[in-house]
């Protein structure tokens, strides 16, 4: 496949059009994408929901990811639009995280843990006309469920403390519907958001804006959570 035009950048990828349904990811910073692709086949095989992993690109390097182009509005954009309520989205990602927990882990012995996303945020599910998908699997790990709740919690939070965020008024709509959701599945604990604020803060490095409210924003996550 020739690589084509680009299409967007992010934090850590540029993104380019390929030949018919498929996208390139190309990461910056040396990121390899090996244990990406692992976990997002074993994911796509488990029936979770994950873009499709397409064939090598032309030229490709070890930072290139092929995954399926996706159609659709993410979450966030939807919410800004109001087509989709905080509840309807609160409902959306609690349930995501309840159904990527109850993945057994693909390298862990710990019975207890289970593969986490870790990053998993409006911007990050696409409202495919089939279903959501789950987007940027970069930083996907194996642990406590609740290191991914709490994850997804701060996140919001950031969003929703930030002075310049256009997402903070449904941010913090979200993360109110949110937090009440994660009761049963076993909440936030403190440990796991102390542990979620510290791997925040250790990177890849955070937009200045968003550094400078982490604190805050954990604290509004434990108000919320408690």
């Amino acid at each position: 496949m020739h690589i084509g035009p680009l299409l967007g950048s992010g934090r850590t990828a540029d993104v380019y059009a390929l030949d018919g349904p498929w996208v390139l990811r190309r990461y910056r910073h040396g990121i390899d994408v090996t244990g990406e692709l692992a976990v997002m086949s074993y994911l796509s095989a488990s029936g979770f929901p994950v873009p499709r992993i397409g064939p090598p690109a032309e030229g490709a390097l070890p930072t290139d990811l092929v995954v399926q182009r996706l159609t659709g509005p993410t979450l966030a954009e939807a919410l800004l639009a109001g087509t989709v309520t905080g509840g309807e989205g609160a409902d959306l990602l609690a349930g995501l995280l309840r159904e990527l927990h109850a993945i057994p882990p693909r390298l862990s012995q710990d019975p207890e843990d289970r593969i986490l996303h870790l990053d998993l945020h409006p911007e990050n599910v696409v409202l495919a006309p089939e279903g959501a998908v789950v987007t940027d699997w970069t930083r996907a790990a194996e642990g406590p469920p609740a290191l991914d709740r709490a994850m997804t919690s701060l996140v919001l939070a950031q969003a929703a403390v930030g002075p310049s965020s256009p997402f903070g008024a449904q941010a913090r709509g979200l993360l109110t519907a949110l937090l009440p959701g994660f009761t049963d599945d076993g909440g936030v604990p403190a440990d796991a958001l102390a542990h979620a604020t510290a791997l925040r803060a250790a990177g890849p490095p955070l937009p200045a804006d968003a550094a400078a409210v982490l604190d805050d924003a954990a604290e509004l996550v434990a108000s919320l959570a408690g």
